[in-house]
């Protein structure tokens, strides 16, 4: 199990933040910042992600979901609010049904619980392409769906594209690759029954990456869970880092 990069700013509960895939902790720079008045913000680099050194072989979400479990036991005293957005998200489902102790809520943004054949299909081509050309050959498609046309055009919003650009970009292909292929076989429907956490969603309304139904359909299945939604597309942490935190916010004093 690799030892993962982290930082850790701010006083109050613990909250952890895991981001999406093929970018690292920089994507929850304004979140952080937001929520450190009134909550410890622990946020992370997924393995082969950021500082997080790769692991050889192939690996699975129950995998990053023990990864996120090792790194709460040994910073953390007690549950956590966890929060992840995409690959993130699909961390927090599976953290939640496979080590409950450990989360006092989730938050589950622009995620999904499974995929169809179609969109598994499309994660190969993806990992196909990576191992092919590398990196930039998928860079300017993940920004594309990453935000929306209005926040890449911002003069703030383009400094934040370009920052996440590098990060992708400086992702190494082989572990870009293997996180791909632990997102395309998610299978966590069965398993989000039996998560016993409160429990947020969080959609984009113009998420096409994961779009709303996707966020939708894991409502459903965790008891109690709430759905809201955010005017963005797939990084909606990065795009409305404002109203993302309220919700969190909202939700955490709720819990």
């Amino acid at each position: 199990m690799p030892q993962l990069h982290f930082i850790q700013q701010g006083q109050g509960p613990t909250v952890v933040l895991s981001h999406a895939l093929g970018c690292d902790l920089q994507m929850w720079d304004e979140v952080a910042t937001a929520l450190q008045a009134r909550y410890t913000v622990l946020r992370y680099d997924h393995r082969g992600h950021g500082q997080s050194p790769a692991s050889s072989g192939a690996f699975n979400m129950d995998d990053l979901a023990d990864d996120a479990a090792a790194l709460i036991r040994q910073q953390v005293q007690g549950p956590v609010h966890f929060v992840g957005l995409s690959m993130g998200g699909m961390t927090a489902q599976a953290l939640a049904a496979r080590h409950p102790a450990l989360v006092r809520s989730i938050t589950v943004a622009n995620s999904a619980a499974s995929y169809d054949a179609a969109a598994k299909a499309g994660w190969q081509t993806r990992i196909d392409t990576v191992l092919a050309q590398g990196m930039a050959a998928i860079a300017d498609g993940a920004l594309l769906r990453w935000f929306t046309p209005e926040f890449r055009a911002d003069a703030q919003g383009s400094l934040r594209v370009a920052a996440l650009r590098a990060v992708l970009l400086g992702t190494a292909p082989v572990p870009y690759a293997a996180s791909c292929a632990a997102v395309a076989g998610i299978a966590l429907d069965e398993s989000n029954r039996r998560i016993t956490c409160p429990a947020l969603v969080i959609a984009g309304t113009r998420d096409e990456a994961t779009p709303p139904a996707l966020s939708e359909a894991i409502a459903r299945n965790i008891p109690g869970a709430q759905l809201a939604s955010l005017d963005a597309s797939h990084l909606s942490a990065v795009e409305r880092p404002a109203e993302f935190a309220q919700l969190l916010a909202r939700f955490f004093s709720a819990h």
